[in-house]
Parts: structure tokens; C-alpha cells; sequence
């Protein structure tokens, strides 16, 4: 090893440093490794870098929302309107300098910076049911995924006690319980609706979402100076109180205090080195984004977790004699089998009844109610598709906030505004997308950045599969509505391209079969055992539930596995 393979040598490397990287970070550092953490983005420091955290709208330059100018430089990052505005927008990219190539139309969201998207992710924290790891088999869409939840659940319960999920243990077999914090209250619209439908259905049910928000901090998060949530809900902003679960409020900070941990930002990976020789990764190639210089890092097992697209493209131009296809990829799968999650259905109405005109409800809670997987769970047969869909729920009633769009003037107008509007509610409709082959990216190599990185060109679709199961969801949810005593408003399948969940998964799945899947069950490239991708890349299906607790769980229980490993002198 020269001068500079010694300088430049850490026991493991992370690529990335959002929810699963960070959670890599952590669990290396504690367990004794060196740990360089790469993150292409700028630096963020915890409390320091959010600067419009308590901000009020007459406080910004034009109210919280961007000008047309800017809105026009991110045509995509736009779409996410209740994020990608003078509060948050600061913590996504400027589309107008990452370009990728839309084949079929797919709303890439991004991230980049410390943190990544853990800072604006939507919180929402459900484990994955057992059925969730046996459909592919069962149906025949997809691999066999390599583990069950029997793997996983030692896994969820570790990660959950350390993030601080709040949740209520509702007994489901479709959505398990975890460890959780104290559960936030429904406000009586969502108490109403949930009474309904115990009454009509037998295997519907209305719950308060498990979120990452800590309800009641315990101890662990109290010493991390984190707190109980405010209820402010403007957890896209930063939160200076830590209450909920980022990579920059809790994992980074406990792997900084092992004195293990180096985080090298402005940082974007061009490849991972293979030695063709040790028939082993041996670093990561690395170019500044600021100088454009490049330097490499060595280390003895790397963890991949840039998000989906970012991991399969470092995989993708990580080419060697042995590799000449991308790194691990002897079975062509790596880039194909891209899902998001479907959420086309949508329904709103509004609550015909009156015994609620004298309640009202306090705080704006961090997080809306649920509706778990009921479709093709037991003996359905009724349906014409596989798989199924949740609901994401909420009810409410207008008051002040109507000024920013009903007409008036004067004081009359004033006083009307004092008064609280009529009750409503919403549903929309969480789907799972079919792992299939045609939904892939690949390199653009005469398309590059400004880093002279390759760009992707993405080719993806819904498939009749997802058509009929809006179709489905939008009628179910119209039901539902008039079950409850809702009279439904608005019932639409707004045909969003794929992206726009912000949930892309599977194109370097986990498998059982090395000539069809990237990754055997410890997230382990099959043919490069010390390259670990615990990301949204490795999944081998999307079931329908958000899907970052997964993706902590899965990173923890590879992070565990690949130490023992390295210790056992394997890697």
C-alpha cells in the first residue's frame, strides 16, 4: 500500500448519507470501523441549517412560494408543491443542473446534500407484512425474495426503538405491530369515519399512521437533544427540536460521537474500484464538485446508499475487465425491475352530518391516519389484478385558512373567517408497482454532467396491472365515503407518471438466484462480497407501505452481518 492508499484508508465507506446511509454510518462506526461517509451534496448542520424553521409567510420574500423563475429552472422538483417552496426548497436539486433523460415520463425528486432526503421525507413508518415477502413467489411477478419477515422483524423492532415511532398497536395482520411511542390523537371526523367503517367492513380499518415524530422522547433521544414534536407540522423545514427521525438529527450524531466517522461532502461518486486481481472492491473513485479533482478512497467494505437511481448508476459505470457491464452485474438485471408506488387515485367529500358542527381539534398533527392493504390479502377473488393498495387518510375543518382563497372584504368578511367552515375528507389511494424488466434505466454516456458523469435515461410505465387497480381503489374509496356519510366531491385518477411518490425502488434487487437477481440476502453484490447496497435499489418488490422503515431495517441487518464478517477475516 503506497503513501497515499494509507492516507486515504478507512475500514468501510458509505456512499450517501441519507436514511439508509446514515443508518449505515451508525452501525459501522459503533461497531469499531473507520468510516468515511461520501455525500455529493452540500453540508448541513443540525439546527445551525435550517434557516426558515420558525419562519411565519409575511417573514419570506414572497409568502413561501418560489417565483416563476425558479419554479422554471426545476420543472420537476415544482411538482412537489407542498414541499418545493421558500421553506423547504432548499433541501432539493435544481433540475436545471442534475439533467436525466425521460424515455417515458418520470418525475425524479432529489436531494443532495447531508442528509439527503431524510430531511423532507414524509415520516410515514410501516413494516412490511409477512405476505409482503411471499407474494413474488406466490404469483409469479418477480424473484423470490431471499429473506422473510421473520429476517426482518428483530431488525424493525432495533430501528424503531432508535428512531422513536409513534403508533398505535392496532392487532392487524396486514400491517404488524412495532415498538412505538404513544399514538397522536384522530380528530373527531377521522373517529367518525373509523366507527363507520368497523360497522360496514370487517376488514377495512381506519388507523392513525405510525410516524417517525417522537410523540413522548425517551431517554436515548433526550440525550441526543432531541424532543417531543411540537405539532407544528413544518417538519419540512428542519426541525431545530430533532422530533423527527433524520440522518442529521440522530444516526450522523451518534456515529460522529464514536470519533469514527469522517464526512467528505461536495462529494460525487464516479465508480467503485474492483481489483481484478483480489477479485474484490478495493475503493471509491471520487470527483470534487467544486474543483472537479479527482481522488480515490480505499476501504474494506463499502456500503452503497446514494437512493435507487444514484446507487445504480455508480453501479453501472463501475466497469472493470471483469465487469465490463457494471460492477456485480453478471446477470444484466442491474438498472431494470424500477418501481414507484402509485398513488393515481384520489377521493375527497365532504361530512353530510351535524352532529360534529360543535368540535373542533388543537395542533396540526405531524401525520394523517391509514387504511391498511385489505385487497388481495385472504380469500379475495374478486378482483382482476395482483397485489394491492393502502389508503392515506385525513379529515379536518376549514377555518381561518380559507381567507387565502374565499372572496370577501371588510370586517364582515373578517368575522366570517372566525368561524370554523364545514367537516371533510380525503383518501388516497397507496399502490404497489409489479417488478417488470421493461421499467429499467441505462447510461447515457453521450449525455454527461458537469462533472462529466454519464446521465440516465429512464424508461418507465405503469402497467395494465396499476390501471386497474386505481380503477379499483377510486370505486372502493367511493364506498367507503358514502358509508361513512360522506357525500364524495371529487373522485380522480390523476395519471402522475411514475416518480412522483418519491418511493423508486428495485433496480439492483435482492434475489436467491445470482444469474437474476444483483444482491443475495444480506444485501451482498453476489460476486463482490464486500459491496453492500441497502438502498431503495435492492428491493425485489414494493408492496404498498412507505418504504424507508424497510430500507433502515435492511441496512442495520447488513451493517451487522457485514462487521461479523470483516471480523471473521471473510471480506
Amino acid at each position: 500500500m503506497n503513501l497515499t492508499e494509507r492516507l486515504n484508508h478507512y475500514d468501510a465507506i458509505v456512499i450517501g448519507s441519507g436514511i439508509s446511509g446514515g443508518w449505515a454510518a451508525k452501525e459501522l462506526t459503533q461497531k469499531g470501523l473507520r468510516t468515511l461517509v461520501l455525500e455529493r451534496g452540500r453540508p448541513v448542520e443540525h439546527v445551525k441549517d435550517y434557516p426558515t424553521t420558525l419562519s411565519s409567510p409575511w417573514e419570506m420574500t414572497h409568502r413561501g412560494r418560489y417565483p416563476l423563475d425558479v419554479l422554471e429552472k426545476s420543472p420537476t422538483q415544482a411538482k412537489v408543491s407542498y414541499a418545493f417552496n421558500e421553506y423547504s426548497g432548499q433541501f432539493f436539486v435544481k433540475d436545471v443542473d442534475h439533467p436525466y433523460q425521460q424515455t417515458k415520463p418520470f418525475d425524479w425528486i432529489r436531494g443532495y446534500q447531508v442528509g439527503g432526503k431524510s430531511l423532507s421525507w414524509a415520516r410515514w413508518t410501516q413494516r412490511w407484512a409477512p405476505f409482503n415477502f411471499e407474494d413474488n413467489l406466490k404469483d409469479g411477478h418477480g424473484v423470490d425474495w431471499p429473506i422473510r419477515y421473520a429476517d426482518l422483524a428483530p431488525w424493525y423492532s432495533y430501528v424503531e426503538k432508535f428512531a422513536g415511532i409513534s403508533g398505535n398497536r392496532d392487532g392487524l395482520s396486514t400491517l404488524p405491530d412495532g415498538e412505538f411511542l404513544p399514538p397522536f390523537e384522530m380528530n373527531c371526523i377521522e373517529k367518525s369515519v373509523r366507527d363507520a367503517w368497523k360497522k360496514t367492513y370487517a376488514d377495512r380499518h381506519l388507523i392513525i399512521s405510525r410516524t417517525a415524530n417522537l410523540s413522548k422522547a425517551q431517554p436515548h433521544h433526550l440525550a441526543l437533544g432531541r424532543a417531543d414534536c411540537q405539532s407544528r407540522n413544518w417538519c419540512g423545514r428542519g426541525c431545530l427540536y430533532g422530533a423527527y427521525f433524520s440522518s442529521n438529527s440522530a444516526t450522523l450524531p451518534v456515529a460522529a460521537a464514536t470519533g469514527k466517522l469522517t464526512i467528505r461532502p461536495f462529494s460525487v461518486v464516479h465508480s467503485i474500484i474492483y481489483d481484478d486481481v483480489k477479485k474484490r472492491a478495493t475503493g471509491v473513485r471520487v470527483i470534487d464538485t467544486n474543483t472537479k479533482e479527482v481522488t480515490e478512497y480505499y476501504a474494506n467494505i463499502i456500503f452503497l446508499n446514494a437512493a435507487t437511481l444514484n446507487s445504480t448508476l455508480v453501479l453501472m459505470n463501475s466497469i472493470s475487465s471483469r465487469f465490463p457491464n457494471g460492477l456485480g452485474n453478471d446477470s444484466g438485471v442491474l438498472g431494470h425491475y424500477l418501481m414507484d408506488h402509485n398513488y393515481r387515485g384520489r377521493v375527497a367529500g365532504v361530512y353530510e352530518g351535524h352532529d360534529l358542527d360543535d368540535r373542533y381539534y388543537y395542533g396540526r398533527r405531524p401525520t394523517g391516519t391509514y387504511v391498511p392493504r385489505f385487497r388481495n390479502v385472504l380469500a379475495d377473488k374478486q378482483t382482476d389484478f395482483v397485489r394491492g393498495y393502502a389508503f392515506a387518510c385525513g379529515g379536518g375543518r376549514s377555518g381561518w385558512e380559507r381567507g387565502s382563497w374565499t372572496e370577501g372584504f371588510g370586517s364582515d368578511f373578517k368575522e366570517s373567517l372566525t368561524q370554523p367552515g364545514g367537516w371533510s375528507f380525503s383518501m388516497t389511494a397507496m399502490g404497489e408497482m409489479l417488478p417488470r424488466f421493461e421499467n429499467h434505466v441505462k447510461l447515457n454516456t453521450d449525455k454527461k454532467d458537469q462533472w462529466g458523469m454519464p446521465t440516465l435515461d429512464i424508461d418507465c410505465a405503469w402497467g395494465d396491472n396499476e390501471d386497474r387497480m386505481t380503477r379499483d381503489a377510486i370505486a372502493q374509496a367511493k364506498l367507503m365515503m358514502e358509508a361513512a356519510g360522506i357525500r364524495v366531491t371529487a373522485a380522480i385518477d390523476n395519471h402522475q407518471a411514475p416518480g412522483l411518490a418519491i418511493h423508486e425502488m428495485g433496480t439492483a434487487r435482492m434475489g436467491r438466484d445470482p444469474k437474476t437477481s444483483m444482491l443475495n440476502q444480506w444485501n451482498q453484490l453476489h460476486t463482490v462480497k464486500n459491496v453492500f447496497v441497502t438502498d431503495g435499489a435492492s428491493m425485489a418488490s414494493s408492496a404498498c407501505q412507505n418504504p424507508s422503515l424497510t430500507y433502515m431495517a435492511l441496512t442495520a441487518r447488513a451493517a451487522d452481518y457485514a462487521v461479523r464478517q470483516l471480523k471473521a477475516g471473510k471480506l
